[in-house]
């Protein structure tokens, strides 16, 4: 996992609309989110209405937040670039939703799965990395962003984040055949 006040790995990808999007777009926010996720996941399935509800909430708060895709989208084409856009269109993120085609942004994070979730504070240090709350598919428990809810609040009100973060829970990242990070091997 990423180290607890390790700065946030800089990226550059494309969004659905070709826009390349950096941390440096967001240099004003009083913190950044960094979501790893995709289309076909059950797991985000599962909390993409409340995911766009608490996006749009705290994005109107100052944080700055992008999900980003990191899958294999030959073998998983509903990940694609262009599924993407129809999902930003469908669930009404109003976040950026970028494509991480060479996979090197999900392992410059340690990604695991999707939701894979990492807050980082004003100066771009890690704070928060786990899920995003308790539900699952399944599991009867309502989903409502409590874990990550509570991470942006702490952020946002100056307090530390609590130490006691769970880890994400969801479908491994879709590896390209033979790019596995040494991590999962």
């Amino acid at each position: 996992m990423l180290a607890l006040g390790t700065t946030a790995p800089d990226f550059r990808l494309p969004d659905t609309n070709g826009n390349i999007i950096s941390p440096d777009d967001f240099k004003g926010a009083s913190a950044l989110l960094v979501i790893f996720m995709c289309n076909h996941c059950p797991y985000v399935r599962h909390i993409r209405h409340e995911l766009a509800d608490v996006a749009e909430e705290y994005q109107k708060r100052g944080v700055a937040i992008v999900g980003i895709n990191s899958n294999d989208v030959v073998h998983y084409p509903e990940d694609s670039p262009v599924k993407m856009a129809e999902e930003i269109k469908n669930i009404g993120y109003t976040f950026p939703y970028l494509y991480d085609e060479a996979q090197t942004v999900a392992k410059a994070y340690r990604a695991a799965c999707t939701p894979d979730l990492y807050l980082f504070d004003k100066r771009r240090r890690l704070v928060y990395r786990g899920q995003f709350d308790d539900s699952r598919p399944g599991n009867g428990i309502p989903v409502t962003g409590q874990d990550v809810r509570e991470a942006l609040d702490a952020v946002l009100s100056g307090k530390p984040v609590s130490p006691n973060q769970k880890p994400s829970i969801g479908c491994n990242i879709k590896w390209k055949p033979g790019n596995e990070p040494e991590y999962f091997r």
